[in-house]
């Protein structure tokens, strides 16, 4: 418990990938009376929204749990380019982060609602701006958690629109080489060679 409520990354410590040793350390966490809070994501990019959100639903409790998406379960629900960072890479980044003291991760095999019954946390935190969980799913957890508390986005952009702009970005540069290789076949035709 040293390791994941420590100020360092003790990242083979607060990364707790196999749930049978997660609801050992949560039961622990619990006999200590700490307010477990719970939230889920991709994680891919991860910007000022994803820092803020994460602080934001640490204040509302003792230890925060981060639940992160498998590339596979990834690529099931933002389509086949996605993620953008691979999870190991996900994982490191957000055990980096102060505000998170334990990550996990979802596989594809997991349903919405496994690790939120693992778990039952104290306060499920869910953003505004996932579709997953829409007010039917959320009443269906209410049961699982001691509250449910839905932050709004906590940044002008998010990582679907910032891989957006850099796609428009490399599209036009390849337009704008494209059109400079027709120009000069157009001007090479002219002159006949």
């Amino acid at each position: 418990m040293k390791k994941i409520l420590g100020p360092k990354t003790e990242f083979r410590a607060r990364f707790i990938p196999e749930y049978k040793e997660l609801a050992r350390v949560i039961r622990g966490l619990k006999k200590q009376g700490k307010q477990i809070v719970l939230t889920q994501g991709v994680y891919d990019l991860i910007h000022e929204g994803h820092a803020l959100y994460l602080e934001k639903a640490r204040a509302l409790g003792d230890v925060l749990i981060v639940g992160v998406d498998s590339d596979e379960l990834t690529r099931q629900r933002k389509g086949p380019d996605r993620p953008i960072v691979p999870q190991n890479e996900r994982f490191k980044m957000l055990v980096h982060l102060r505000h998170v003291d334990i990550v996990t991760i979802r596989e594809i095999h997991h349903e919405m609602g496994d690790l939120i019954r693992l778990v039952k946390p104290d306060v499920l935190v869910v953003s505004k701006s996932t579709a997953d969980f829409t007010d039917e799913m959320v009443s269906a957890y209410k049961s699982e958690c001691g509250k449910i508390v839905s932050l709004p986005p906590q940044a002008t952009t998010t990582t679907t629109a910032r891989i957006r702009i850099l796609t428009m970005e490399g599209v036009n540069r390849l337009s704008q080489e494209i059109n400079k290789l027709t120009e000069k076949f157009i001007e090479d035709i002219k002159r006949g060679r």
